[in-house]
């Protein structure tokens, strides 16, 4: 699942690219029974209502919070995209024939994991946004701009770890709220700290030299501080490098981010650690039903 670097990656390129834009049509094939009469775009009568508060109007910005993009419109109206497992949205130039649709001149787009379109903005340059989701997992929906914060998408999510007000003091008490968690899936919280899954959870810890199953109240100061710090170095770097593209994530021009040609820690099971003066090789354990990789020397654990 694309997490707050990817996400970031992908507003910025929406900034980028279709700020400004007026919206002139709208295509879904996203369909489900267990989405009636809910906010999504997979529930009919919710699409119709979308396709009216969308039609005619201009993209202002996009912004992100937690896994979430924003793309705010004129007339009050924000569409809230969540990309879950597969999804990733995607500019530039495409034909629909048969009912799909097709990236023309652009090899990037055609990419095989960008094949996979489910949903299409129209814009009044002829370009189209549109979002690949394989597994069609992905949520759309609209709001009022200023009704986000209290909404059930939004409410209930933690602080931004980039933010710089979210300072160290901050980070602990948060971690605090699951005081006898494992710092892993505390982490993964998002209700605790916002963006954070299971890739960066495990570069985060490979760094600051914690155990993924330590007991949060039992981490000593020192190695707490040096994780906010890793937390913030690792999740910048991820940005840095366009987010982890090891799996599905492409940016909004269809190109892969670098950060995989990066990992420490994420899927390296069996390798030598690669930090300097370490002995130690990276292990595999499930934690709380997802991998946790982890150098078996110089991440201590603490419970």
């Amino acid at each position: 699942m694309p997490e707050l670097p990817e996400v970031q990656t992908t507003v910025n390129g929406l900034n980028a690219t279709v700020r400004g834009r007026r919206i002139t049509d709208v295509w879904t094939d996203y369909k489900s029974a267990h989405k009636m009469h809910k906010d999504s775009i997979k529930d009919a009568k919710f699409y119709k209502e979308f396709c009216r508060k969308v039609c005619g109007h201009k993209i202002l910005k996009a912004e992100r919070r937690a896994k979430n993009i924003l793309i705010h419109l004129s007339g009050g109206h924000t569409i809230l995209v969540h990309m879950k497992m597969t999804g990733h949205l995607l500019y530039g130039d495409y034909e629909r024939k048969n009912n799909k649709w097709h990236a023309v001149r652009d090899k990037a787009l055609q990419d095989p994991f960008n094949q996979f379109i489910r949903f299409a903005l129209t814009l009044d340059n002829g370009k189209h946004l549109v979002l690949s989701d394989m597994r069609r997992f992905a949520k759309v929906t609209i709001m009022d701009t200023d009704k986000l914060e209290e909404s059930s998408h939004l409410r209930d999510i933690g602080p931004e770890p980039l933010e710089t007000s979210f300072t160290y003091p901050k980070f602990k008490e948060r971690l605090m709220k699951r005081p006898n968690g494992k710092v892993k899936q505390v982490l993964m919280d998002p209700g605790i700290i916002a963006g954070i899954g299971n890739i960066y959870s495990d570069e985060i810890l490979w760094r600051a030299g914690v155990h993924p199953v330590s007991s949060v109240i039992k981490i000593p100061e020192k190695n707490s501080k040096e994780m906010f710090r890793s937390m913030k170095a690792v999740l910048n770097k991820g940005i840095d490098f366009g987010g982890d593209s090891m799996s599905d994530y492409r940016n909004v021009y269809g190109k892969a981010g670098k950060f995989q040609e990066h990992h420490n820690a994420y899927r390296r099971t069996g390798k030598k650690c690669t930090k300097k003066g370490c002995d130690g090789t990276i292990r595999r354990q499930v934690v709380g039903g997802r991998s946790a990789h982890y150098c078996d020397k110089h991440q201590k654990l603490f419970k």
